[in-house]
């Protein structure tokens, strides 16, 4: 015997409740703005916010005249100054599960640093035979850079330690630099035949990919996740933002319409952030894989910034973190900055969805 179920919600309910399900979840969702948080030091000229990644922020701060690498908590009263004794100067670019990269300028010579958390755990990653060298980013106990080495720049991949050393310069290649890593797979550029390419590598010079697209005058990649890779490449003399996924056929211009310039820095969970000349001024920018889905950051900051830059993004499963920097024309600084806007989980949506259908359901009966 074939048993007819008869659907107990009709069509015009099924429109009401779909309607007071969505009404319920925008309300919910409605809140979930842009926020801006200053990371500013007390005391300092100025700072700069480069990357983040679990509730830590790197960058550095002008202190007595001279840049300081700089580690925060969320806050600028966190501030945690990474100079270590004895350095001139000193600048943090990278940040992945407690470990921070960068250099001290110590003896004239930049040396790229690596630490966790504090300026007295420093590890000197200054590879022998080198003359200066820098890290940019760090993830999962490796560090890429660069280091001077025999008369030129050639990018370079660590394992924690200077003797780690690899030289990811390409064949070819007259100089190179890594500026992003991510499990295994490393971002910078090369100069082949006087021209600067975006490249990608897998832990090995012989492993190098040239990014650049086709008709560009020069290019170059800073951020790498998840078979994600952003930065810029110049087109009519004019740099634009740029994504990729693994070639350079991939590649996609991500410069607004009616913007004058632009570049890509970060990249995190299919969204990417850097900054757009946009009215003659630079506003922080947020993209999510195309030119048109972009959003101004700037447009959450107080009135009294000019100008914003978007260095990094990172997020958990309740907020999306972006961090850079800003022009406050009232206390004539510029300051570290982060954005927040809250994650709505999946779950979170279902819940929502249920609630309404309760909430309806008690309205029926």
């Amino acid at each position: 015997m074939r048993r007819t179920i008869r659907n107990p919600v009709s069509g015009t309910a099924r429109q009401i409740l779909g309607t007071a399900t969505v009404v319920c979840v925008l309300s919910m969702t409605a809140h979930a703005e842009w926020s801006a948080v200053s990371l500013h030091p007390a005391g300092a000229n100025w700072s700069e916010a480069r990357s983040v990644y679990g509730g830590q922020q790197v960058g550095d701060a002008n202190v007595g005249g001279v840049p300081h690498a700089s580690l925060w908590s969320d806050t600028s009263a966190s501030w945690v100054d990474l100079n270590p004794t004895g350095s001139l100067q000193s600048q943090a670019y990278g940040v992945y599960d407690g470990q921070q990269v960068g250099y001290a300028l110590v003896g004239g010579v930049n040396r790229a640093r690596l630490w966790s958390g504090s300026a007295a755990s420093w590890v000197d990653l200054h590879p022998g035979g080198s003359t200066w060298s820098n890290a940019y980013g760090v993830y999962g106990g490796q560090q890429v850079g660069m280091a001077y080495v025999g008369g030129d720049y050639r990018a370079g991949l660590w394992s924690g330690s200077a003797s780690s050393w690899v030289n990811l310069n390409p064949t070819g290649a007259d100089s190179s630099a890594a500026f992003g890593v991510y499990d295994g797979q490393q971002v910078g550029r090369a100069e082949v035949g006087g021209q600067q390419r975006a490249s990608l590598w897998n832990g090995s010079a012989s492993s190098w990919v040239d990014l650049h697209p086709a008709g560009a005058s020069s290019s170059a990649a800073y951020g790498v996740y998840d078979g994600q890779q952003v930065g810029d490449a110049y087109v009519g003399g004019v740099s634009h933002a740029s994504l990729w996924s693994g070639t350079a056929a991939s590649w996609v211009d991500l410069n607004p319409a009616g913007a004058t310039y632009s570049n890509a820095s970060g990249v995190y969970g299919g969204r990417q952030v850097g900054h757009a000349r946009v009215g003659g001024l630079d506003h922080a920018i947020l993209w999510t894989g195309s030119a048109a889905s972009w959003v101004d950051l700037h447009a959450f900051l107080p009135s009294g910034f000019a100008s914003s830059y978007a260095e990094g993004i990172w997020g958990d499963e309740a907020n999306t973190y972006v961090v850079g920097r800003g022009h406050n024309s009232t206390t004539g600084h510029q300051e570290a900055l982060m954005w927040v806007v809250p994650e709505p989980a999946s779950g979170l949506l279902l819940a929502a969805g249920l609630a309404c259908f309760s909430q309806f359901r008690r309205r029926r009966e």
